[in-house]
């Protein structure tokens, strides 16, 4: 590494990501706009806000904003285990290419009429993905979609992971919000190394999540309401704080 010191590496993979971040801030505005207020009319009548990763890492996404230190508490992760890395990375993979599988979860966790969903995933385009989103369509919901517009573009029509419908996640849901996630996800060229390396996905979907929630909070407070949040139960009166408002969750948010 002596042409291309860690310094060296970290300046090119930050400029990566705070550009990648500094794009969805400048372009994705006005949709995180209209994506909070939905979540904001919502908690408004106290109802849950479901997010759903399907898919490897893309799972993070959700549990990035789940009893989350500062998050809203009615996020609602569904935290299924079929695409979970944790009960085995190909077994991951092979499940979210599994026409049906998404439509089973989405009924298991008993989505109808006025319930929302988001859906976030990386690139967009897996087969689990969309039938979560088709049906949850089917079943009166209204669904946000947080993916790569060019990912998914780039994508080929006949790429295993897709759907049979073929169909990209930003063409099947109410509202969407662009990651742009470059094609292949990694951006970092290293000289005498065949593939990229330095993923920036999580980041994305990190970003615009976080970003997506706390435009929901400022727009509850435009409304004259306080939303219950989280603090950190390792930070001074996290548990007190909390506990103000467990019972009202418990039971409703099924992975609390």
């Amino acid at each position: 590494m002596t042409d291309q010191p860690a310094g060296i590496l970290a300046d090119a993979y930050l400029d990566a990501v705070t550009g990648l971040m500094s794009r969805i801030r400048c372009e994705e505005k006005e949709a995180v706009a209209a994506a909070a207020n939905v979540l904001a009319s919502h908690i408004a009548q106290d109802r849950l806000v479901h997010v759903y990763g399907p898919g490897g890492h893309s799972n993070l996404a959700a549990q990035e904003v789940f009893f989350r230190a500062g998050g809203l508490m009615h996020v609602a992760a569904i935290l299924d285990e079929g695409t979970l890395l944790s009960g085995g990375a190909l077994r991951s993979m092979a499940i979210e290419r599994n026409p049906g599988y998404g439509r089973i979860v989405i009924e298991s966790n008993h989505l109808g009429p006025d319930d929302l969903l988001i859906l976030v995933n990386a690139y967009g385009i897996n087969a689990a993905l969309i039938d979560a989103a088709l049906t949850a369509s089917e079943r009166g919901c209204t669904v946000i979609g947080v993916s790569s517009r060019l990912h998914a573009d780039s994508t080929a029509p006949e790429h295993p992971a897709r759907h049979p419908t073929r169909k990209n996640l930003h063409e099947v849901v109410d509202l969407h919000i662009d990651t742009k996630v470059p094609v292949g996800d990694a951006v970092l060229e290293i000289d005498g190394v065949a593939e990229r390396t330095g993923a920036v996905s999580t980041f994305a979907n990190a970003f615009t999540m976080n970003w997506l929630m706390a435009t929901t909070v400022a727009l509850l407070a435009e409304r004259g309401i306080d939303p219950p949040i989280w603090r950190s139960g390792n930070a001074p009166g996290g548990d007190e704080a909390n506990n103000r408002f467990i019972a009202d969750f418990t039971g409703r948010v099924r992975w609390l």
